[in-house]
This record gives C-alpha cells, sequence and structure tokens, in this order.
C-alpha cells in the first residue's frame, strides 16, 4: 500500500483536490501540521466536494507524532523535491512507501528531507519553472507509483 503525506499544506483547494485523488486510488492520505488551513476550510471541502467520507485520512499535529506513526507501521520515505537525487520516472517504488510531498511556498523542510530514504524529482523540460503546482505533483507521483506496482487496472 502507497501512503501520501502532505507536511504543512498551505492552500486548502490544493489539499481538497489531493484528497479527491486519494479517493479516486484509495489512498491514505496523512496530513502533517502545522496546517495553513483549518480542516473545516470550505474551500478545502469545495475543492474534495462530496468525496471527504472515501478519504482515508490522518492527520498529525507535527512531525513528532508523524514519525511515531511511521516508525510503528514501517516502510520507506519518498520524499519529492525539486532538489531531489532521481528521477521519479526511473526510481523503483515498492508496496509500503510513503510519498511526501511539501507545502507549496518551501517544499518539504530540509530535515524531512534529511529523513528520507529517498529523494525523488518530476523533471521539467523548461528550467524557469521552479516547480509544479503541488496537487499536480502529487497526482504525477502518485499514479507513477501505482503504475510500477500494478494498482492501476
Amino acid at each position: 500500500m502507497i501512503r501520501l503525506v502532505l507536511v504543512h499544506p498551505q492552500i486548502p483547494p490544493n489539499t481538497g483536490n489531493i484528497a479527491r485523488t486519494c479517493a479516486a486510488t484509495a489512498t491514505e492520505l496523512h496530513l502533517v501540521g502545522p496546517l495553513g488551513f483549518e480542516i473545516s476550510d470550505r474551500y478545502l471541502k469545495r475543492a474534495g466536494l462530496d468525496y471527504w467520507p472515501l478519504v482515508n485520512l490522518s492527520y498529525h499535529p507535527n512531525l513528532e507524532i508523524f514519525e511515531q506513526v511511521h516508525q510503528k507501521i514501517g516502510g520507506r520515505k519518498i520524499g519529492f523535491s525539486v532538489s531531489g537525487q532521481e528521477n521519479f520516472l526511473k526510481f523503483q517504488f515498492e508496496v509500503g512507501d510513503w510519498l511526501l510531498f511539501g507545502s507549496e511556498t518551501d517544499g518539504l523542510p530540509a530535515n524531512v528531507l534529511a529523513s528520507c530514504d529517498a529523494t525523488v524529482y518530476i523533471p521539467m523540460a523548461q528550467p524557469k519553472v521552479r516547480s509544479l503546482n503541488l496537487s499536480v505533483s502529487v497526482a504525477v507521483g502518485l499514479f507513477e507509483a501505482k503504475r510500477q506496482l500494478g494498482y492501476l487496472n
């Protein structure tokens, strides 16, 4: 099972769109605080539409609590970052991986990147583009991991 982790997300519609993607793919969604919005935020709910009951959502108030959960469950932490070491298309995902994405403004914090078992990047042809939208990056990364593992029918 692949798990998706958003560390300090800031924009409610992005998180709502990601939640909808998680519902569609039966993927656990872990939100690590502090968040840039309230879980009850109307924009968050609007972007997730009526799919919230289908989302297997876990909220961790801080990184320390998330780390405790991760250690208990196990699995590799794969950090997605523009400074990642390997192209995500060439990376071999495994069952049990946790896909970590950072905030829209700052990406993954340095200490989180350092704690990852691997870091990957999504290649972009235009060097003047700093990054992709968070919900796009999540969808691209999640679908590739699930494709490799045969979870897409």
